[in-house]
């Protein structure tokens, strides 16, 4: 490819600036290294004037939301508490330049976005591991992954963090061939470039240096049953164990019982969607697999010192 590409990075406030930094450095430094215009690229947001990111460093911006002309690729860029900046004018846009065939892409929780707009039905979307709860309460119809980044889907999505370095290190290569993406993440003394099918997070394994399959197969139980619980004696069924043995696994590897680790997951995941959507606690709790309100209320106290609601007040 010889013309230069131009990207433009729509900044929803609030947006990650680590994912804007690995976005934006491998583009400049494609160009330092090939001496050649490869990449151009400007910055919009709502207010036309600046964006302010997650650690408040303020952008000065190119512009608003006016058409846009030119343009290669259109990545929405956004990062803690999205939903609270997403606004009708952002959406509107985000639809019109689509209507008009630009391409459009979302880095780190810039899908919630591009779902909010009706445009991820169906689509394979990396997300922001943290938001994964929230985001499949409100979206189930988007056929969210782990994958750290996808490129091969009609809207390319990024996970953020350093996996949008991966991603436009792809990029790079995929319209520059290897050597150049090499020689840029050599420049950024980055030598462990994944694949856009790596997992965001680390293993179970590498994280608990786990190596029994029988404990790995019974945590990924308990992942799938958060909604509806299952006991001690059905996750050992299903893994092929007696109870005492998994009883054995999780407090040797662990430190904890079954039970404790099972509660611990729901629990985590009733504090995302409290903070990350408008649900009820009613509604939450039944998500998180608690029968009755007061139950999950007690036990959420007995975790985080305060009610469910409390929480969501006193974060907020």
């Amino acid at each position: 490819m010889s013309e230069t590409e131009h990207y433009v990075f729509l900044l929803v406030e609030g947006f990650s600036h680590l994912a804007f930094s690995c976005a934006v450095e491998p583009l400049r430094i494609a160009n330092l290294v090939s001496g050649k215009p490869l990449y151009h690229w400007s910055y919009i947001s709502e207010n036309g004037d600046t964006a302010t990111s997650s650690n408040d460093s303020v952008t000065l911006v190119h512009g608003g939301l006016e058409p846009l002309n030119k343009v290669d690729i259109l990545f929405v860029l956004s990062g803690l508490n999205v939903w609270e900046h997403i606004t009708p004018g952002l959406l509107s846009f985000i639809r019109r330049e689509r209507a008009h065939g630009i391409k459009i892409g979302a880095l780190c929780s810039g899908a919630f976005v591009l779902a909010k707009a009706g445009l991820l039905d169906g689509v394979p979307t990396a997300l922001h591991w943290e938001y994964h709860d929230s985001f499949m309460e409100e979206f189930p119809e988007v056929s969210l992954c782990r994958n750290v980044f996808v490129s091969d889907a009609k809207y390319i999505t990024a996970s953020g963090g350093t996996a949008t370095a991966d991603l436009m290190l792809h990029l790079i290569e995929k319209n520059h061939g290897s050597d150049l993406a090499v020689a840029v993440a050599d420049q950024m003394v980055y030598n462990a470039v994944r694949e856009a099918t790596a997992e965001q997070r680390v293993s179970l394994q590498s994280r608990h240096g786990i190596r029994n399959p029988n404990l790995v197969r019974a945590i990924q139980i308990i992942a799938d049953s958060i909604e509806d619980p299952v006991s001690p004696s059905v996750i050992a069924d299903e893994v092929g164990i007696s109870t005492r043995q998994l009883e054995r696994l999780f407090g040797r590897y662990l430190n904890c019982s079954p039970a404790k680790y099972f509660l611990d997951m729901r629990l985590h995941k009733a504090q995302n969607l409290l903070l990350q959507t408008e649900q009820s606690v009613t509604e939450i709790s039944l998500s998180c697999g608690f029968k009755t309100q007061a139950h999950f209320a007690r036990v959420f106290r007995a975790q985080f010192g305060n009610t469910p609601l409390m929480h969501r007040t006193k974060i907020i």
